[in-house]
């Protein structure tokens, strides 16, 4: 049994990560913006190192050092890139890849000491797509993708696999807000008929993802980014 940290892990996708991992044996904590009040969820802005190492000290004390992290807590935004303020581009680019980089920085000492870690960065098929409308984000997650790799390569010889997720078309609550608005560039059932596989993805197709590369078995993958798409993008 192992200590793992899902970040976003209140909802959504995040969520089914946290609960995948807990039935694979292993103590789970949460840190999330709007955490629901469950045993071991953490409120905590991933933006803010002083929240992150205070939540990670809280979490070594109630369940010992963390040797698993999945970085799932993520900021959209929907807006032509013009209208941007620069302001509003560095909240996103903070949350999305400057949480990953303080989460990470946070739990090495951990994996380092054991000699073991399993890192798994959720980013988004839309950092190998593009999106418009969405720059800040898909740059962002885009900069996930090169930070695991660069990650994978640092830390490999300590024992500690970093790999990345990017979900593709994932039926959540906020996919169904965003399809309200419009913002999907069609509805729900437009990007089912463009999906190979023809359906949306769940939550529990990236929980199951991300479960693998935290396993033994997956001890030689490292630095790869495993797209769980239903074929939309290969």
């Amino acid at each position: 049994m192992r200590t793992a940290v899902v970040t976003g892990g209140s909802s959504g996708i995040g969520r089914a990560i946290a609960e995948r991992l807990r039935k694979d044996g292993h103590r789970v904590a949460v840190l999330d913006l709007n955490p629901t009040g469950e045993e071991f969820e953490y409120k905590v802005d991933v933006s803010d190192r002083t929240q992150v190492d205070a939540a990670l000290a809280e979490i070594r004390a109630e369940l010992g050092p963390v040797t698993i992290l999945v970085n799932g807590a993520g900021l959209e935004l929907y807006k032509r890139f013009h209208n941007i303020d620069y302001d509003t581009w560095q909240k996103v680019v903070a949350v999305n890849l400057g949480g990953v980089f303080h989460c990470v920085q946070a739990v090495l000492p951990d994996m380092l000491e054991a000699g073991w870690g399993r890192i798994v960065n959720i980013s988004s098929s839309s950092a190998q797509s593009g999106q418009q409308f969405m720059s800040a984000y898909v740059s962002s997650k885009a900069g996930v993708n090169g930070l695991t790799k660069s990650l994978a390569l640092e830390y490999g010889p300590s024992g500690i696999t970093v790999n990345a997720v990017p979900p593709g078309f994932v039926d959540t609550p906020m996919l169904r807000r965003s399809e309200e608005k419009g913002l999907l560039g069609g509805t729900l059932e437009d990007h089912i008929q463009r999906t190979p596989v023809r359906r949306a993805g769940k939550p529990e197709d990236i929980a199951a993802a991300c479960s693998f590369l935290i396993s033994e078995e997956a001890g030689y993958i490292t630095g790869q980014i495993l797209g769980v798409n239903g074929g939309r993008n290969t």
